[in-house]
């Protein structure tokens, strides 16, 4: 992808019982927001959770973590977005958290859920970029406004549901990668539920 520095968008479903052997990362901020099911995660560092619905995890891999990630289910399958970030900075000490956001809290509003570790908006976890990354649940009818600052872009997907990103009609699984706009005008045609992440135009990566 390496849209400024997002570097992976993906939207999984993972079945019953399967998932992602234990597997290396660097160097990489890696954001995952669970949309249905549960997901187990264990790692190298003595990290080990299970994410459910309306969670989102923040794995910084730094210098290097080795990591796993199940459908904890035997019956069930899950649906996660998992995003990857690059790192301002080589070789940061790993870490990793993960914190809930109820769908009633960003009912036709932007709640960031994720923001940089510069940034004074509380309740977010941080990453090591200057990135931020909303959800919200938008009534039918619903509107929120975004206002994209002098060097910035945004990238928007409809996890579920119809809206209007200022006029143009977007559905379930639909993407937009926005560039040249000041003002992102968001309304639902019916029940949605989006992410929206902002961006830098440009960005550096420190040694």
């Amino acid at each position: 992808m390496n849209f400024g520095p997002l570097r992976v968008f993906n939207d999984d479903t993972v079945q019953p019982g399967t998932g992602f052997d234990l597997h290396p990362h660097g160097d990489m901020e890696i954001i995952t927001y669970l949309i249905e099911g549960e997901l187990e995660h264990k790692d190298n560092q003595g990290n080990h959770g299970v994410i459910y619905p309306g969670e989102v995890q923040r794995m910084s891999a730094g210098s290097g973590i080795m990591h796993s990630e199940y459908n904890h289910s035997s019956e069930k399958p899950l649906r996660l977005l998992q995003m990857w970030v690059f790192a301002n900075k080589k070789g940061l000490q790993p870490s990793w958290e993960q914190k809930k956001f109820s769908k009633e809290e960003r009912v036709n509003k932007l709640v960031p859920v994720v923001t940089s570790e510069k940034a004074t908006v509380d309740n977010a976890l941080r990453i090591h970029q200057d990135a931020s990354f909303y959800l919200s649940s938008l009534t039918a009818g619903g509107q929120v406004e975004h206002k994209l600052n002098s060097g910035r872009k945004a990238y928007l997907f409809v996890i579920d549901g119809e809206i209007k990103l200022n006029g143009n009609i977007m559905q379930t699984r639909d993407a937009a990668m926005i560039e040249k706009e000041s003002l992102l005008a968001i309304k639902a045609d019916k029940a949605s539920e989006i992410i929206l992440i902002d961006l830098p135009e440009r960005y550096a990566i420190n040694n």
